[in-house]
């Protein structure tokens, strides 16, 4: 492994208990590497494991996972070995995550300001009240809020959902994360209000070095947005390709799913079906599924 990778992933496996007290793989064997400012896409079907293996790399999975891999590292530090307290530190200062949907990822009794300030006073402990009342203002206009005084006095359920996505994207990328794991993050939100949002991720990633895991079921928006594409199916990484190459994609899965998104200039008289080989599925998941669940 290379010194100069910011994040990297080697056969990470993630199950869940399932029926007959057997282990159901969810990961299965996904090796992923991410160097400092660099956009790696993760695209596939629902259930294809990327939110999982996003959710695993910051620790973020519930206590019935179990979780292994040969190696789960950052910044060249074993998040595996690493103690758990030291691990939420680490989450909270330079590893952060913005969640698909913010009606259950905001807390709904805080306000949005007091939110933003709890997640900004775990790297700055000293940081005065008046500053990061400022620096919330700030923050909200970043991500072109209009009435940023007004949304951070209001709770969660006043907001709209994509307003509630842009203060999660802002609450993330003002602490300037050196990881930065990005769900959906623009699945809410009009074109106008994404493309802007994009904005302000792309001047995060320029001015912090971030590396960014950009999660989404948009491959024409993972194509022009981000530097390589990882494509996942039933838990595994079936394709990698540089992200101006995807169009030209080899794996039937990956071109089953360009296909599926169709360009409106000259669109099919019918959508394709994925035709699904049992082989895309390989043994990778046999490691996860043995032994007995609790």
């Amino acid at each position: 492994m290379s010194a100069a990778m910011l994040c990297e992933i080697e056969q990470l496996h993630v199950a869940f208990p399932g029926p007959d007290r057997q282990w159901a793989p969810a990961v299965c064997g996904v090796s992923l590497t991410l160097a400092p400012g660099e956009r790696l896409g993760l695209v596939g079907e629902s259930g294809s494991g990327k939110s999982l293996t996003g959710r695993a790399l910051l620790g973020q999975l519930p206590p019935t996972a179990r979780v292994s891999a040969q190696a789960l590292r950052y910044a060249g530090r074993d998040l595996l070995a690493m103690p758990a307290a030291e691990r939420r530190r680490l989450c909270g200062q330079e590893m952060g995550m913005i969640l698909q949907d913010p009606k259950y990822s905001l807390n709904p009794v805080m306000t949005v300001g007091r939110q933003m300030r709890e997640a900004w006073a775990l790297r700055n402990p000293g940081m005065k009240r008046r500053d990061m009342d400022e620096r919330v203002l700030a923050s909200l206009d970043a991500v072109h809020i209009r009435d940023a005084r007004r949304v951070a006095a209001s709770y969660p359920h006043e907001l709209s959902g994509g307003m509630g996505q842009r203060v999660m994207i802002a609450m993330m990328a003002a602490n300037g994360p050196r990881l930065l794991v990005a769900d959906e993050p623009t699945s809410a939100l009009d074109v106008l209000v994404a493309m802007q949002v994009l904005d302000v991720l792309d001047d995060m990633i320029a001015r912090h070095g971030t590396g960014l895991i950009f999660i989404s079921h948009d491959l024409p928006l993972v194509g022009a947005f981000c530097d390589r594409v990882a494509v996942m199916y039933a838990g595994r990484v079936v394709e990698t390709c540089a992200a101006r190459e995807l169009h030209r994609a080899r794996h039937p899965y990956t071109r089953a799913l360009l296909a599926a998104s169709p360009a409106l200039a000259d669109p099919p008289d019918r959508l394709p079906v994925i035709e699904r080989d049992p082989a895309w599925r390989g043994t990778a998941g046999q490691q996860a599924a043995e032994g007995d669940a609790p």
